[in-house]
């Protein structure tokens, strides 16, 4: 198994154990396939939820220029439901499933397919 599919197991895992929620793998796969090179360091591979300006990334480039989406309040929202599912106090929040969740709250499954 490479280093890929061992990090798209442990956010299975996070997905599983920390949000309540069963994984589309194949979707969890593409995801990760998605954040490119960041999965692999450790600073770019998880979202610094108490920094705003972090989440304002997320928004800008994730949920607007990636899955396409009209700027609004309701983003904003989304991420921080997203962050809550998660577990605010949860150290280490992966990108990859922050990102996965957000594609499943939009319904936007198919800008991976």
């Amino acid at each position: 198994m490479g280093k890929r599919d061992e990090l798209i197991q442990k956010y299975a895992e996070d997905l599983r154990t920390k949000c309540g929620m069963e994984p589309d793998m194949d979707l969890l796969t593409k995801v990760t396939i998605g954040c490119g090179p960041s999965i692999y360091n450790a600073d770019s591979s998880t979202v610094a939820s108490s920094q705003p300006g972090e989440l304002e990334t997320v928004k800008d480039n994730f949920l607007v220029k990636k899955l396409g989406l009209s700027d609004s309040p309701d983003l904003m929202e989304a991420i921080n439901q997203v962050i809550e599912t998660y577990g605010k106090s949860e150290r280490n929040k992966y990108r990859a499933v922050v990102y996965y969740m957000l594609t499943k709250h939009f319904g936007k499954e198919a800008v991976y397919g």
